[in-house]
């Protein structure tokens, strides 16, 4: 959805507390929701909302509210199952939140358009059971004119594409990308919430938001209609916060990616020709090509960029590369194979992933060969050894990141999650609340990698 920068001046402020259900109800359910606009431009405003259980465990539940103007619309939410009859708006729990321990909190968010007043809704019920909570929210005030140095990665760079062996904006300029990816969504997608992705864009002023979806190991291919719904949203998600989305199909293992093929274009198939109007859209699709051949991943490739192309003509695909997305490094080869043959697309890019306590100078001397031939993103790295765990290599991770920034060549670190392991941004148990940017939930690699994207962009813009 395309942000409106001017704000409608009719938007009054939303402010204050409301009870909403009365005590006797709330002691009943054990739940309270807090309603807040999160963001309101001309004609559409963006709301989060919070359910958190007070009571007894529940497993399958149902939010409704109402918006009081019949001009106010749902336009599309994430982290539920969104739907609208008349003035009542409901949200039904998904696979990953359908359980609601005691104390439990589950974040939910969505964007409507309105005319006449700002939408304000009058009573929240859990189950058809009035719960306590608060309505909030204050209008921001406008935004800059996109300009250098203004606005989101999105607003100034627009849609991307290819530019010899660069990822260039919509002026034609090279430009680099810097983000996080997330771990596997079918393990950590409690850390994927309002909050975090607020913190993301806002704190750590990431430029791209990575969506890991396993399609093996309890991914894709257990739930092919619900993990496409949960990858949509979260591209809504960076896209109301002016991030880049990548979606990765992630293929580890089997690491022929041929095995996924019809799974491959069944998927993309659906994410492309639901999201082609979007411009923060890029496709990575095989994330980890391992004990197989070029040829074969150069096949996959050109049959599964069509699909894509069919639907989304213009977004950037990234293709995996030989052993682990190397450029054949870990398989004793290099980025020949890939010069010498490439993939019969346009407007692509070549994968390259590294763990920097692992991975070092003869890596980097392949990098530095090839960014001059191909057009590189790393669309994985981790601060650690390739198992995503031990100490952080602060010389060998600089190195690297010096190098990628001369080069111009995006990156998305591993990961953006909590996991008990070295690669994780966050202390264990920081994605049951909601700070994730201070000192005191991030490791040692969140917080070098925070320093690092946090410092401003260079995003030319004539």
């Amino acid at each position: 959805m395309k942000r409106i920068l001017a704000l409608l001046a009719t938007c009054a402020t939303v402010l204050g507390l409301t009870t909403l259900a009365s005590p006797q109800a709330a002691a009943a359910t054990g739940c309270k929701v807090d309603y807040t606009i999160t963001n309101q431009w001309q004609g559409g405003f963006q709301a989060g909302v919070k359910i958190t259980n007070l009571g007894a465990p529940v497993t399958g539940w149902s939010l409704k509210f109402a918006l009081p103007d019949t001009g106010q619309k749902l336009v599309q939410g994430w982290n539920a199952t969104w739907s609208q009859s008349g003035s009542t708006v409901t949200a039904a729990s998904v696979d990953w939140n359908r359980t609601l321990t005691t104390g439990a909190v589950a974040d939910l968010g969505f964007t409507g358009s309105f005319t006449g007043a700002n939408p304000k809704p009058t009573a929240f019920t859990l189950n058809g059971v009035h719960c306590t909570g608060s309505v909030g929210g204050e209008e921001p005030p406008p935004d800059p004119d996109p300009g250098p140095g203004n606005g989101t990665p999105v607003s100034i760079n627009g849609q991307l594409h290819v530019c010899g062996v660069n990822l260039c904006n919509q002026y034609n300029r090279p430009i680099q990308l810097r983000g996080m990816s997330t771990h596997g969504i079918q393990w950590f997608s409690k850390c994927y919430n309002n909050a975090s992705l607020d913190a993301l864009a806002t704190n750590w002023k990431s430029d791209l938001f990575r969506v890991a979806m396993y399609v093996q190991e309890g991914g894709y291919e257990t739930d092919p209609a619900g993990f496409t719904s949960r990858v949509n949203s979260l591209v809504d998600m960076a896209e109301a916060r002016g991030m880049y989305a990548m979606i990765d199909f992630h293929t580890l293992t089997p690491g022929d990616p041929n095995y996924n093929l019809e799974r491959a274009k069944t998927f993309f198939k659906s994410v492309a020709t639901r999201n082609a109007d979007k411009k923060n859209v890029i496709y990575e699709i095989a994330n980890e090509p391992n004990g197989v051949s070029w040829a074969a991943i150069k096949s996959y490739a050109e049959q599964v960029i069509p699909v894509i192309r069919a639907a989304d003509p213009d977004a950037v695909v990234i293709v995996g590369t030989r052993g682990w997305s190397s450029l054949g490094v870990s398989d004793g080869s290099n980025e020949t194979e890939i010069v010498n043959n490439p993939v019969k697309a346009t407007n692509i890019m070549y994968a390259f992933h590294f763990y920097a306590a692992s991975h070092k100078d003869n890596y980097r001397a392949t990098v530095s060969r090839a960014a001059s031939q191909l057009p590189l993103f790393v669309t994985e790295f981790g601060t650690v050894t390739y198992t995503g765990g031990g100490a952080v290599d602060r010389e060998s991770t600089t190195a690297w990141l010096d190098l990628l920034d001369r080069l111009k060549i995006g990156y998305a670190n591993w990961t953006y999650s909590d996991a008990n392991e070295g690669s994780a941004s966050f202390k264990p148990g920081t994605c049951n609340g909601t700070d994730y940017s201070s000192s005191g939930v991030l490791t040692e690699s969140g917080a070098l990698m925070k320093s690092r994207i946090s410092t401003p962009d260079s995003f030319p813009t004539s």
